[in-house]
């Protein structure tokens, strides 16, 4: 019987972890600069902390969690998403009687039993961020700049940002029975699981993608239509602030998220080029959600994207291939003999803090030169008998293939010269 990776999930081998590395780079510097630092949760949790803190009535909780008990029967859960562990953290750890706001970010594997399709797995991988301890709607807007500057520096510049306010508790539950008794004459008409959660979370239906259920609700009273005073000024601070930062958004009544935690601010980002499942990240404000998980009454805002989605529109949207190569300089030997001065001159490459590769399957001078390009290295170092006898490296690039000869004193700074290695 052969072995094989579970359904939903996959193995990410070399070159391909060089495009993981390049994406997983432009998130960490991104976050930083706006102030985030990283925190690592553990891969699974007691399932409390995501019943309460995600709710029981999402499908997250209903459907999709991988959960199982350990040798002394408690029931653990492999994190489905991060936001409940970073709540729990913070609890745990009293975060919140320092100095707040606690700005953190984290990239790591979460766990879903999904239907597998394009770029959503069992097992995937988000990064996201999280802000707790101020209710500052500029915080909002902060949080969504940041998310849009990392496309930009991915160069995905094609994007559409939908935001929406979904209130706080109290004007929400005032809206809630009002769009139960909207939904109800019409609720056969509805999708299973509308049908079943509609009363208990109707805002869910507006969430949902079938389309049958956005034909049978057309008309709905809108939740804009329905916020308390406080709610619908902070959600106008919010578009006044990414108004005046230059970003682009349209209001979308239809985007509520699907979790239970969320309250004010809602928002996703899609990127149109990759198909039907286009939304790449999302996320809002969490204004109970500590309270919930048993810390103090703290307010949150955050998101999540997903990178395999977003390594997917790298691909499809940015018109550009990530350079995965993981060699800056290929040292070719024209003769077995000069296997030692090769490895000598490797050592100092690499411990100069020069990504440098050798040849260590006999190929040919011709086949070596192949095997530079395979690993994307820009430059070649040719070492045969008049390099030898005469005491130099012949340095060829590896795009234009100009050579020109360098002695070995002066070999590192030539290559960081060429490379523009500090």
């Amino acid at each position: 019987m052969q072995i094989k990776a579970p359904r939903g999930t996959y193995d990410i081998l070399p070159p391909d972890t060089g495009r993981w590395h390049y994406v997983e780079k432009i998130l960490r510097e991104t976050a930083e600069i706006f102030g985030y630092q990283e925190v690592r949760t553990p891969i699974f949790e007691h399932t409390e902390l995501f019943e309460r803190g995600v709710g029981t009535s999402t499908d997250i909780v209903t459907k999709e969690m991988y959960t199982f008990k350990d040798k002394s029967s408690r029931s653990l859960t492999l994190r489905p998403e991060n936001t409940a562990s970073c709540a729990r953290a913070l609890i745990e750890h009293s975060i919140y009687s320092g100095i707040l706001p606690a700005k953190w970010y984290y990239i790591g594997p979460m766990f879903r039993y999904d239907r597998p399709q394009t770029g959503r797995y069992r097992q995937f991988h988000q990064f996201g961020v999280e802000a707790f301890g101020s209710n500052n709607p500029y915080l909002d807007a902060e949080v969504i700049i940041l998310l849009v500057e990392v496309l930009k520096r991915l160069g995905l510049n094609d994007y559409e940002l939908h935001i929406n306010s979904v209130g706080c508790p109290q004007c929400r539950e005032l809206y809630r029975q009002k769009l139960i008794a909207y939904i109800t004459p019409v609720k056969d008409k509805l999708c299973s699981d509308c049908q079943t959660r509609y009363e208990q979370n109707p805002l869910r239906v507006l969430d949902c993608k079938e389309d049958t259920c956005h034909r049978a609700i057309a008309g709905y009273p809108t939740l804009l239509e329905h916020l308390c005073h406080d709610c619908a000024r902070h959600y106008a601070a919010v578009k006044e602030a990414l108004k005046a930062s230059h970003i682009d958004f349209q209001h979308d009544d239809n985007l509520v998220r699907g979790l239970d935690y969320y309250t004010n601010t809602a928002f996703e980002i899609h990127i149109p080029g990759i198909g039907a499942q286009s939304a790449v990240g999302g996320g809002g404000r969490y204004n109970g959600l500590v309270a919930e998980c048993g810390g103090p009454d703290l307010p949150g805002i955050g998101f999540a994207m997903g990178i395999e989605r977003l390594l997917l529109a790298v691909d499809t949207v940015a018109g550009r291939e990530i350079n995965a190569g993981n060699t800056d300089v290929f040292i070719s030997i024209m003769n077995d003999a000069y296997e030692p001065q090769a490895l000598e001159l490797l050592t100092r490459l690499r411990l100069a803090g020069i990504r440098a590769e050798k040849d260590y399957m006999g190929r040919s001078g011709r086949a070596q030169m192949k095997y530079a390009d395979k690993l994307g290295a820009r430059l070649a170092i040719i070492i045969g008998e008049e390099e030898i006898a005469q005491g130099f490296y012949t340095l060829r690039d590896m795009q234009s293939k100009e050579q020109v000869q360098i002695s070995d004193q002066d070999i590192i700074n030539s290559v960081k010269h060429r490379l523009a290695i500090a």
